[in-house]
């Protein structure tokens, strides 16, 4: 949108041009402030483009506070309540952009994640604001109400900074802890990052046992102390993953087991039970094939966890019963995670009992916002983060 040096005042500068950013610049444009957004990446907002397979999941209709976390739960109310996934879709729909939901309220554009990045960059451009791509930011300094930001294009003049540059997740487009030293800069506390939304890894014998099976999926309940999550796991050459693994691994801390019921809740002695009274003659592991994937029942063969018996008639009916509580309690304890090459999102960040959480802005330092994934709000897989996003920004641009 602008090429060039530049040494300039604008009402507010905007650091991230990614979902948060553009959002709050179009958003403050329309009320009549001058913004200008800064990237040091050469493309404006890639996690939206490569989100939900290209097609963006951009929300979540059944977007609450408690598909949050934080270290205070209270904190994405009122943002939530301000601006909510209808809002956002009646945007999408003004601009024509067609749209469906999928499973648990998901919704995805019907046709690419461009057309939303179009959308954010037409309503940057119309309502005044600028873009500068290829600008890094080398220095953030405030004399009195005036931020002074020195980027590789030259020096910025603000009243208002809004931090919208992320957290540390996928660092192969970008994502730098940037938000973090300005924050700390100007004496926010910052939560410890820790990669989300994100596949487990194993070691040992047990990494060896999940790859033989690689590909292999079913649905299932995660769950640990702090939550738990019914949807489908994937073994994987690293370990586990699929969306239940995913979710559990925001409320995992190292160490940790985590619970795997692979029975996904069935009344799996009702069913082995019956089996058994109509296929007597048939093997145990035919009869589990019924309830989990040949390759997985033959890998629990394998490793010992399945009762010994050639045939239904020879198990009875404590032996299934203990089977059943096995597999629906199946611990695993993940070695770690991929970190932050694969983490959809970064847990953690700065610390929201030092910013309103009408406004965002800083409770410490007037003038100065943070808004998007940098704070320490961090939403379910599903659109949660999207919301998020597009929540703070507004409440930020009408601060």
């Amino acid at each position: 949108m602008s090429s060039g040096n530049l040494h300039r005042n604008v009402d507010a500068l905007v650091i991230g041009a990614g979902a948060a950013g553009l959002f709050f610049a179009a958003r403050a444009g329309e009320r009549g402030l001058s913004t200008c957004v800064i990237d040091h990446a050469a493309k404006p907002a890639e996690k939206v483009r490569i989100s939900g397979g290209g097609r963006c999941n951009f929300t979540n209709i059944h977007t609450s506070p408690e598909n949050f976390i934080s270290e205070n739960p209270h904190f994405a109310k009122s943002a939530l309540a301000r601006f909510t996934p209808w809002d956002f879709i009646d945007r999408l729909d003004r601009r024509g952009i067609t749209w469906h939901e999928k499973t648990l309220g998901q919704l995805f554009c019907d046709g690419r994640s461009a057309a939303i990045i179009d959308m954010l960059l037409d309503d940057v451009r119309a309502a005044g604001g600028e873009l500068r791509l290829n600008t890094s930011v080398q220095t953030v300094e405030k004399t009195g109400g005036v931020f002074r930001v020195e980027t590789t294009s030259g020096a910025i003049d603000c009243r208002r900074l809004i931090v919208a540059s992320g957290g540390l997740s996928i660092p192969k487009m970008g994502a730098t802890g940037l938000a973090y030293d300005i924050a700390r800069q100007f004496g926010h506390s910052v939560i410890t990052p820790r990669p989300a939304l994100v596949p487990f890894t194993f070691e040992g014998r047990a990494k060896e046992d999940f790859a033989s099976i690689s590909g292999v999926a079913c649905p299932v309940s995660a769950r640990n102390e702090r939550a738990g999550f019914d949807e489908a796991m994937l073994f994987t050459h690293r370990g586990l993953s699929g969306p239940a693994i995913l979710q559990i691994s925001s409320y995992w801390r190292e160490g940790e087991d985590v619970r795997v019921d692979m029975l996904a809740g069935r009344d799996a002695v009702a069913e082995l039970t019956a089996f058994k009274a109509a296929h007597p003659m048939k093997a145990l592991t035919t009869a589990l094939e019924t309830l989990l994937p040949a390759r997985l029942v033959s890998l629990l063969a394998a490793r010992g966890e399945l009762p010994e018996v050639a045939r239904m008639a020879d198990i009875s009916h404590a032996a299934i019963a203990a089977l059943v509580t096995h597999l629906s309690d199946w611990p695993v304890r993940p070695s770690g995670t991929e970190g932050w090459r694969t983490a959809e999102v970064t847990a953690g960040g700065i610390d929201t009992g030092e910013l309103s959480s009408k406004t965002m802005e800083s409770r410490l330092v007037p003038g100065l916002y943070f808004i998007g994934e940098c704070v320490d709000v961090t939403g379910w897989l599903g659109g949660y983060n999207f919301q998020w996003a597009w929540a703070s920004a507004h409440a930020a641009a009408n601060g």
